[in-house]
């Protein structure tokens, strides 16, 4: 009778389900996390990058994380970059590397990374970037006398650069210098007619000296006596002339064993089919890691392609949170991208 009772006490009690546990919210764009998976991936592009300058972010624009299983996520990137004044080739770290103002023709970079997260460890699968200079017309809205960025091929620009590392050359009892590539360059014409250019130099096996003999016989320092350096260089020719050239050398560097070192692809000097027309050099294209060992790692959702939406979206949810009554005071979220903009708006 005892056991029946019981038994009878044991079906009436109440049946407790498991209550699922709430998804995690989404990782917003200014959040840590994010911050900390972007500044990996603008430093694999950095990394991965042969000619031009260093980027710096400047926006997270979107931020997606896909679930693999135990601590183990794939995160997609949309960041929004901007270009700095140091050379690719510079040893300097990128926090100490200044990014160029707008007045200064400002170019941006759009990058779409795709990151692996094994154990808290970040690492890049795929990258697809492209770049491109502002406007002229913003740039002379703000700024009506600034020169623009002139094409890295344009005569002048080409005439600026030979001269002035001919004159260098030619002043020095140091390594005979090669032209590697141009990286940016201004024609101002009025009130003065000048031409500045920015290029990249790397030495030689010969001295001045010895070059002034016999040019054709000075051929690049092998790779484990490499170096590389910078020239900036201003040429007037109206009202009167002149010409002001200064050239410095980083001296050996050792590169990364995955990254193609540069003087395999500008062991000829200047390259004309990579400035063609252009006035930057373009970020490359797209980049996939060899080590990765995620499948369809060069694969970018469709929703990367453009934040604009997700943005319009996010704050679409937060008015329609603001038509239920809130506490006095109360500030509805912000929308969780894109992110703050750490230098400009471009």
């Amino acid at each position: 009778m005892k056991a029946l009772v019981a038994l009878i006490l044991l079906v009436q009690l109440p049946i407790h389900k498991a209550v699922p546990a709430a998804p995690p919210a989404p990782l917003g764009c200014d959040d840590p996390e994010s911050e900390a998976a972007a500044e990996v991936a603008v430093n694999y592009i950095n990394g991965h990058s042969h000619h031009g300058y260093k980027f710096a972010l400047n926006r997270i624009k979107n931020i997606r994380v896909l679930p693999q299983g135990l601590n183990n996520d794939i995160i997609f990137l949309e960041l929004e970059l901007l270009e700095t004044t140091c050379p690719i080739l510079s040893p300097t770290p990128l926090a100490n590397c200044t990014v160029r103002s707008f007045i200064e023709h400002a170019v941006e970079g759009d990058c779409d990374v795709k990151l692996q997260r094994v154990g808290g460890i970040l690492s890049v699968l795929a990258s697809k970037c492209h770049s491109h200079a502002d406007s002229s017309e913003d740039v002379l809205q703000l700024c009506p006398d600034c020169p623009l960025l002139a094409s890295l091929n344009n005569t002048e620009v080409l005439t600026t650069a030979t001269t002035a590392l001919n004159d260098h050359n030619s002043k020095t009892a140091d390594a005979y210098l090669r032209l590697l590539e141009i990286g940016r360059a201004k024609i101002q014409y009025h009130p003065t007619h000048a031409v500045s250019v920015e290029f990249a130099v790397a030495a030689t096996n010969c001295s001045a000296e010895v070059a002034k003999v016999n040019v054709k016989a000075c051929q690049l320092l092998p790779e484990d006596q490499s170096n590389f350096g910078f020239c900036t260089a201003t040429m007037v020719t109206r009202p009167s002339q002149d010409l002001k050239v200064d050239c410095q050398l980083y001296g050996h560097q050792v590169p990364t064993p995955d990254i193609p070192f540069l003087s395999q692809d500008t062991s000829a000097g200047l390259v004309p089919s990579v400035v063609q027309g252009f006035t930057n050099h373009n970020l490359r294209v797209s980049h996939n890691n060899p080590v990765a060992s995620e499948s369809g790692s060069s694969e970018f959702p469709t929703p990367m392609l453009s934040a604009k939406p997700v943005a319009k979206r996010a704050v679409a949810e937060v008015a329609q949170h603001d038509k239920v009554p809130r506490p006095v005071g109360f500030v509805p979220p912000p929308p969780p991208c894109p992110g703050k903009i750490h230098h400009f708006k471009i």
